[in-house]
C-alpha cells in the first residue's frame, strides 16, 4: 500500500515517513503543497497525510484541488490548528479524517488503518495477460520490470483481467470497483484508467487500455 506524507516541517515528515515505512508501506514524500499537488496529478495512493499549514499552496487549497479532479483517496488533515472552524473546513473540503498536533504515532497509525480501505477478496492465483502479470500476493503489475499498484489500481486491474475478454462500462466499472461509492463519477473513472495506462508504459508492457472518458474499457494485447 502506498500512502503520500505532505508536510513541511522535515523533521515531522521524516519521522512520519520512517514510521510508515516500518509498517511496510510505500511512501512518498513532500514538503510543500505544490509538490504534493504534483505528486497527486500523476500516481495514485491508498490515503494521504496532508498538513493545513504548508508554503506553495496550503492543504486546503491541495484537498480542494484533487477532490475538483475527482482524486477519492482517503485524506488525513495535520495541523496547528485545533479550533472548530479549521476542523470544519477541513471536512467541508472534502478530508476524510482530522488530526490536530500535536499527536501521538501510535494515533496516527491508529486512524491511517481506518482510512484505508480493506480490499475485497482477490484471486488466489497471480492473473496473467498477455506479456503481464497482477502479482496478488503484493499487489504489483509486471512485465519487462515491475512496479506497485495502490488498492483501487489493483482492484480495477483485476476486474479488467477478468473480463478481458469483453468491454466494461464506466458504470459497471463504478458499481464494481467503486461500488458506487458516494462522489465516483466517470472522471474518477478516467483518472485510474489513465494511471493504469500510465503504468503499463512504465513496466513497457504491449498491453493497452482501449476505451474514451465515459465509454466502455479493455485491456489488449
Amino acid at each position: 500500500m502506498k500512502i503520500l506524507v505532505a508536510e513541511d516541517t522535515r523533521d515531522l515528515n521524516r519521522n512520519i515517513t520512517l514510521l510508515l515505512q516500518h509498517e511496510k508501506y510505500v511512501v512518498d514524500s513532500a514538503f510543500d503543497g505544490i509538490e504534493a499537488l504534483e505528486y497527486l496529478k500523476t500516481d495514485s495512493y491508498d490515503c494521504v497525510i496532508l498538513d493545513i499549514m504548508m508554503p506553495g499552496m496550503d492543504g486546503l487549497s491541495v484537498l480542494r484541488e484533487i477532490r475538483q479532479r475527482h482524486v477519492m483517496t482517503p485524506v488525513l488533515l495535520l495541523t496547528a490548528k485545533a479550533e472548530v472552524e479549521d476542523r470544519v473546513a477541513g471536512l467541508d473540503a472534502g478530508a476524510d479524517d482530522y488530526l490536530p498536533k500535536p499527536f501521538a504515532f501510535k494515533e496516527l497509525m491508529a486512524r491511517v488503518r481506518a482510512l484505508i480501505r480493506r480490499l475485497p477478496s482477490h484471486p488466489e492465483t497471480n492473473l496473467v495477460m498477455g506479456d503481464i502479470k497482477l502479482d496478488t500476493e503484493n499487489h504489483s503489475l509486471s512485465a519487462t520490470n515491475s512496479v506497485g499498484l495502490s488498492n483501487k489500481e489493483y482492484e480495477l486491474m483485476v476486474v479488467l483481467i477478468s473480463n478481458s475478454d469483453i468491454q466494461l462500462s464506466t458504470k459497471y466499472l463504478i458499481e464494481h470497483v467503486w461500488k458506487s461509492e458516494e462522489g465516483t463519477q466517470e472522471d474518477t473513472v478516467w483518472l485510474y484508467i489513465s494511471y493504469l495506462k500510465r503504468k503499463l508504459s512504465m513496466i513497457n508492457s504491449a498491453v493497452t487500455i482501449s476505451g474514451t472518458k465515459g465509454g466502455s474499457f479493455q485491456l489488449q494485447v
